[in-house]
């Protein structure tokens, strides 16, 4: 489900030219309403569902409807961004909270290798090995049908 914002929370992160939830947007679809000075999402039917708006939004007014395969219907899900982990609280119908840590990737920005860390392959492209094989599969070479 498309995230979205809840315009009594939002507050269009200080009017400043850019909101939090606008910077780090995929898709370009949030934007800042300048006039109220609220954020919202523009086009609900191209939202990737990365919920990188919900995670980053310092006053939490963006929300999600998690899928009924991890919450059941009518819950919340609702993060809290930590140093160091992301704190998901589920709020369930009947007013049940449960909350689920996770640890965050701590990367500086700009300072993640590509690669892994692994000696790439081949760079031809009609080769059968993957990226990072055989070095990532810890094998010599990769077992390959003549």
């Amino acid at each position: 489900m498309p995230s979205y914002v809840i315009p009594d929370k939002c507050d269009g992160c200080k009017a400043l030219d850019k909101t939090a939830c606008q910077h780090i947007c995929p898709n370009d679809l949030m934007v800042l309403n300048k006039e109220i000075e609220k954020a919202y999402n523009r086009d609900v039917a191209m939202c990737w569902e990365c919920y990188n708006c919900v995670k980053i939004c310092p006053v939490q007014a963006i929300e999600m409807r998690g899928y009924a395969d991890f919450v059941p219907l009518g819950a919340t899900v609702t993060p809290m961004r930590g140093s160091d982990a992301i704190m998901w609280t589920v709020k369930f119908r009947n007013g049940t909270l449960k909350r689920f840590k996770f640890p965050i990737r701590t990367t500086p920005e700009g300072a993640a290798v590509p690669d892994g860390g692994w000696e790439t392959g081949t760079e031809n492209l009609g080769d059968p090995t993957l990226f990072s094989e055989p070095g990532s599969l810890g094998l010599d070479a990769v077992q390959t049908l003549k």
